[in-house]
């Protein structure tokens, strides 16, 4: 429930209100037995019914069919079945060059590949969630002004809405505050960065052909381009693109008249999904790989961007966050039960060696793909080429690629 002030101790406080930590609060509210205490601290305002974090925006986020399963068992589906668009094929293709592939639901034996919802409803039904779950505090607005490690967990100095402060203790921390963390600046967690030199450019498109839920990867000179099936607003069949561009190159892109983009990203994208007849809103953020140095202490454990901040390219950044989520809530449920503190190292040490492998090889699947598809060597050409003709001839290998991008691989 929405508080105006914390209490003094909690078991698990989660710094971060949104997408990640809102799943894993929820979660984990759901899955601790009644007399143990969790905390969420949002740094931004939140009212009833709106969004209670400013990465709550018009973008949308595709939804594994991983993803789907871990929100089902939190009861979050039901409130997004109605709002999400369900994905039944993945088309990927190479612009220029032979070779493309083609993904289905029907060959994995599943309802859909994944889902791909607006974060704005998905951060309304958290935010709402929230201030409606017994033994949950939710204390928004509020900023974490001080965080020491102590013998027994961390004790945390917070800032009131009317800047009054408010000292509070707990067993665990648990980091989800995004990539650009003030908090590890603090700690004095170092991050691994990778630069691509890159900007995905981002808007929702109108097209006047129905894209029959399918999902297009498309890679092309300029970088790889992204399109996935919304619902249609306005009688208009709707898309979600992200393109990435060269980092010199985005300025130019941004400024462009809308039906000079749109003649840029036909030529690029063709005609699968008939005319662009229109483009909204766009943004435009830079790429980078970003892995923290530590992602557990005694007393804290990082989730979501501020653990591992990935290429959008395979749309797999959230969809590993969440399934890091889920592996924690367990481990802590087990350590709970067993009588431990949910900050004890040992503990958290069992949740990282248990994830590293998942975490491993989504980022390396990622960063495969964006070094692959994001250069025009001749030698890596034709293995885009190769690639693209295994996927969709060899039967092993297709169902090796779908597992991975559905969020299953070795689950």
């Amino acid at each position: 429930m929405l508080v105006q002030k914390p209490g003094t101790h909690y078991d698990v406080i989660v710094i971060g209100a949104g997408m990640v930590g809102a799943s894993f609060a929820l979660a984990l509210r759901r899955s601790l037995p009644g007399r143990n205490s969790v905390l969420v601290v949002e740094a931004a305002r939140t009212d009833p019914g709106q969004s209670s974090s400013p990465s709550f925006d018009d973008r949308s986020t595709a939804l594994s069919f991983g993803s789907s399963r871990i929100l089902q068992q939190i009861d979050l589906w039901p409130g997004l079945v109605d709002q999400i668009t369900p994905i039944h094929r993945i088309h990927v293709s190479d612009r220029g060059h032979f070779g493309s592939a083609l993904l289905d639901r029907d060959s994995e034996g599943v309802a859909a590949l994944g889902y791909v919802v607006e974060n704005r409803h998905f951060g309304q039904l958290l935010n709402q969630a929230l201030q409606d779950q017994e033994g949950l505090d939710f204390l928004a607005p509020a900023r974490v002004d001080s965080i020491v490690p102590g013998a027994t967990g961390m004790s945390l100095r917070l800032l009131l809405d009317d800047e009054s402060p408010a000292e509070v203790t707990a067993g665990l921390v648990v980091l989800a505050d995004g990539g650009r963390s003030p908090i590890c600046e603090k700690l004095g967690i170092g991050m691994v960065k990778q630069h691509y030199g890159q900007r995905a450019i981002i808007a929702n498109i109108g097209c006047d052909r129905n894209h029959d839920n399918v999902a297009y990867e498309r890679f092309t000179d300029s970088g790889p381009m992204a399109v996935l099936p919304l619902q249609p607003r306005d009688g208009v069949s709707r898309g979600a693109l992200i393109w990435t561009v060269a980092e010199a190159d985005a300025d130019a892109f941004m400024a462009l008249a809308e039906q000079e983009l749109i003649r840029i990203l036909q030529e690029r994208f063709g005609f699968r999904l008939g005319r662009i007849v229109r483009i909204g809103q766009r943004a435009c953020y830079p790429l980078s790989l970003q892995i923290a140095r530590e992602q557990i202490r005694p007393g804290l454990v990082l989730l979501g961007n501020v653990a591992h901040t990935l290429h959008p390219v395979a749309g797999q950044g959230f969809n590993l966050a969440l399934r890091d989520a889920s592996e924690l809530v367990s481990e802590l449920t087990r350590a709970v039960a067993a009588g431990r503190s949910p900050g004890d190292m040992q503990v958290l040490q069992r949740f990282q060696n248990r994830q590293q492998g998942d975490q491993d090889r989504t980022i390396g699947f990622s960063h495969y793909l964006t070094r692959l598809f994001s250069n025009n060597r001749s030698g890596l050409i034709w293995a885009r080429k190769f690639g693209l003709a295994s996927i969709d001839l060899v039967p092993i290998i297709r169902h090796e690629f779908a597992r991975s991008a559905m969020g299953l691989a070795d689950r």
